[in-house]
């Protein structure tokens, strides 16, 4: 029932126009009840975007199952991938949307509310690793920002190739930079857990004896 009211929505959505076709439309060409509808999809917005729940739902479960000792980085990165998954699973579907969505500002403005959520959810993910760390919050919301804003560029390259290139190799090379980029220990640039070597400084002057410089360097680490 469900997947009839999502067939006929986009029948009609791609014959007739999205602003022009009504919930009554939908129902009469599925064969059934404007309740039957509603009791699947809360809005006509719903319907252009059915699988978004579900997939939310996975992701916050892959994230919750997620162990202390994983990078919290490629973790996020890999919840990412289940987004990819769920638009490739049926690419002509996804291409549909994609261009009925670039057409309708409304929907458009719904989408954003669902890439928000992902987001969100990422973003939540990270707090909780990075709790009691400087900036914690803020890392976690810039890096949930990254692996939103990476992942959306590949895959509207895929969408906008009609479904024709790899969408895997798109979104691994653009998770890939974001991996690079905050990958680690957030805020020292090492990998978690790796103790960070101290950098000194030493200004000496020109043609100051070896053994005077050698002096100041143990002065400056405290071994006098």
């Amino acid at each position: 029932m469900r997947d009839a009211l999502v067939a006929a929505a986009f029948q009609l959505f791609l014959e007739r126009g999205y602003e022009q076709t009504t919930v009554d439309d939908i129902v009469a060409l599925a064969g059934v009840g404007r309740r039957s509808f509603f009791r699947y999809f809360p809005s006509k917005e719903d319907v252009v975007f059915p699988d978004h729940e579900r997939c939310l739902t996975d992701m916050t479960a892959f994230l919750g199952a997620g162990t202390d000792e994983e990078e919290p980085v490629r973790r996020v990165c890999d919840a990412a991938r289940l987004v990819l998954r769920m638009y490739a699973e049926n690419p002509t579907f996804s291409v549909q949307r994609y261009r009925l969505t670039k057409k309708v500002p409304g929907l458009r403005a719904y989408e954003l509310s669902v890439v928000w959520r992902y987001e969100r959810a990422l973003a939540e993910y990270l707090r909780g690793r990075f709790a009691g760390r400087p900036d914690g919050t803020l890392q976690a919301d810039v890096i949930a920002a990254a692996v939103v804003a990476a992942h959306n560029n590949a895959l509207r390259s895929w969408l906008r190739s009609d479904g024709q290139s790899d969408p895997d190799t798109a979104v691994d090379h653009a998770l890939g930079y974001v991996q690079a980029s905050f990958g680690g220990s957030p805020g020292d640039g090492g990998a978690p857990g790796e103790e960070q070597e101290d950098v000194v400084v030493v200004i000496s002057r020109r043609g100051a004896p070896m053994w005077r410089v050698v002096r100041e360097i143990e002065s400056a680490l405290g071994r006098e």
